[in-house]
């Protein structure tokens, strides 16, 4: 009769109850230290939590910012491009690699995971995949993305969307899940940098003028350009 049996009540020998306890003590450690990265969340002042975020593996790139109260997964596998922002309470996984470009916008309250359970195992195996947000995107808050979505440069995702499945460059998306509103044409407003203090506000703002006005009889072809125009 077996000694140890795993949570699927299957017998182990010796050796995997072994590598099995091993395995729970290191993630014992790993939660002790993100406890700690978690912490630095709550310092009031940009350079010092990106400062202290990248002595721990985070890339950042120059002009970008972390708001408060950011949560990680493994803070290695993270790399975010410059001149990016980054909304309080965002969860940033790092268990496979989390690729976030250049002025790329992301509101508050966001989880971007890359790993998750095979639900076609029987002991519900992690799955991980890498996540890859493009340049110049715009995330609404508590926006989910999930493991191996790719989102294309300018795209914008509206708050409370479940991202399961990639989505194209320069489109919108919405929904549980998140599927395609319309596409952003001859778009100006790239050319604003997110250093700018006004680029967050024309960001949302050119978001929500388009959804207010997709019924309002406005050409869509010409419906950004005009946006962008009145900024």
């Amino acid at each position: 009769m077996a000694i140890f049996k795993d949570r699927m009540g299957r017998d182990l020998t010796m050796v995997e109850a072994g590598s099995k306890i091993i395995n729970r003590f290191r993630n014992y450690w790993l939660d002790f230290l993100l406890m700690k990265l978690r912490l630095v969340g709550h310092i009031p002042f940009h350079s010092v939590r990106n400062f202290i975020y990248r002595v721990w593996g985070v890339k950042i790139g120059r002009g970008s910012t972390l708001h408060m109260w950011a949560r990680f997964y493994q803070p290695k596998n993270i790399r975010i491009g410059e001149g990016t922002i980054i909304g309080d309470h965002a969860f940033l996984d790092g268990r496979a690699p989390l690729i976030i470009g250049n002025h790329v916008d992301i509101a508050s309250e966001v989880m971007i995971y890359n790993s998750e359970h095979d639900l076609t195992s029987g002991d519900f195996r992690p799955i991980e995949e890498p996540v890859e947000i493009g340049d110049y995107v715009f995330i609404g808050p508590r926006v989910i993305i999930m493991p191996g979505v790719k989102i294309g440069k300018g795209a914008v995702v509206a708050g409370g969307a479940v991202v399961a499945k990639d989505v194209e460059a320069f489109t919108i998306v919405g929904g549980v899940p998140a599927k395609f509103i319309f596409e952003r044409k001859n778009i100006t407003c790239l050319s604003l940098h997110p250093n700018n203090i006004f680029f967050e506000f024309a960001i949302f703002y050119c978001f929500t003028k388009t959804l207010l006005f997709l019924n309002s009889g406005i050409d869509e072809n010409n419906l950004w350009t005009r946006i962008a125009c009145r900024l």
